[in-house]
């Protein structure tokens, strides 16, 4: 007992978080529950956030009902890659990518041939709420499928990559690049599989990695390295994220990005109670971050200041960025 003591201190000192610390210090305290459905449901993310002219995955179509399926052929069209999702989904489960066709039948993004019949089927199973947070009925949206930047081409096996951003009363204070596996069906989903990389604030540069708990370097399908790679538009990144926080209201929340090849920096959705790994994968703990973010939003009280979007990231860039640690 003592020695669990012992170190959980010393990961108290390194201003590790724990998930209760979370979930009473920052979620319970800066969330409203009443502004949760704008970040658990990904129609009404997207719709405020096309509103507030932040860039999002085209929407194509939404199934509500069981009737509506026959609607599907509609909204697809012609095309030969989308993605389908829960609403309310979380985790990254239920969802369904659609790279191409194949006749007349469709080609998922990790080349499995399914049919007509099979994504009826999937659309169904979203509806009745098998994917939703606690198990209520839900619906189907139907979006564009991501093609993400060939910076990720080395670095991570199928899937989008997506950028993961920890913002506190609109500060981003910690970073991660989420990189999916060969273990994690081509999802950038850390519980079934992907790399955690910790990513500089102030430069956009990864740092180390984090995958099934262990410290990497190195990417186990592709075997290059995870670190050092300098994200393309990083400031329209931080800038995105901090501006998610007049956006939703919240006030703090994990801002999910990815970088679309044609369309540059797109939000796909923000979480109200973003994990805790991102610590791994930057070598730091969050609540020293936090507490730094808090103190300075006390001083801007006294002299009656609010800062921008801007001003908030350039803060924390120049407090939390690695290069200004060395």
């Amino acid at each position: 007992m003592f020695g669990f003591w012992k170190t959980w201190k010393a990961l108290e000192a390194k201003g590790i978080m724990g998930i209760n610390r979370r979930n009473a210090d920052y979620v319970l305290k800066y969330n409203k529950r009443s502004l949760y459905p704008i970040v658990d449901d990904k129609i009404i993310t997207k719709e405020r956030a096309i509103a507030a002219g932040i860039d999002v995955p085209e929407l194509y179509g939404v199934i509500s009902t069981e009737k509506e399926i026959e609607k599907l052929d509609d909204i697809i069209g012609g095309r030969s890659d989308f993605v389908i999702k829960p609403a309310q989904g979380a985790g990254g489960d239920g969802i369904l990518v659609i790279a191409d066709r194949f006749e007349d039948r469709f080609r998922t993004v990790s080349g499995k041939i399914i049919s007509h019949e099979e994504i009826e089927h999937q659309i169904s199973s979203i509806l009745t709420g098998l994917y939703s947070l606690g198990g209520h009925r839900d619906r189907a949206l139907i979006e564009y499928r991501v093609t993400p930047d060939q910076i990720f081409k080395s670095i991570s096996y199928e899937g989008v990559p997506d950028i993961r951003i920890i913002v506190l009363m609109g500060y981003p204070v910690m970073a991660m690049l989420r990189l999916p596996t060969r273990q994690s069906g081509g999802k950038a989903n850390l519980h079934q599989g992907a790399i955690g990389v910790g990513v500089d604030l102030a430069t956009g540069l990864t740092l180390r990695g984090t995958w099934l708990n262990s410290i990497i370097s190195k990417h186990p399908d592709t075997t290059n390295a995870v670190d050092g790679v300098q994200l393309p538009n990083w400031d329209g990144f931080m800038k995105l994220a901090a501006g998610c926080y007049e956006l939703c209201g919240l006030g703090y929340i994990g801002v999910d990005m990815v970088l679309d090849q044609d369309k540059g920096p797109l939000i796909l959705e923000l979480n109200a109670r973003p994990g805790l790994n991102i610590q791994i994968a930057n070598n730091c703990g969050l609540t020293l971050r936090t507490h730094a973010v808090e103190a300075h939003l006390a001083e801007l009280a006294e002299k009656g200041i609010q800062e921008t979007p801007e001003e908030r990231v350039r803060f924390t860039q120049e407090l939390f960025g690695h290069i200004h640690q060395q």
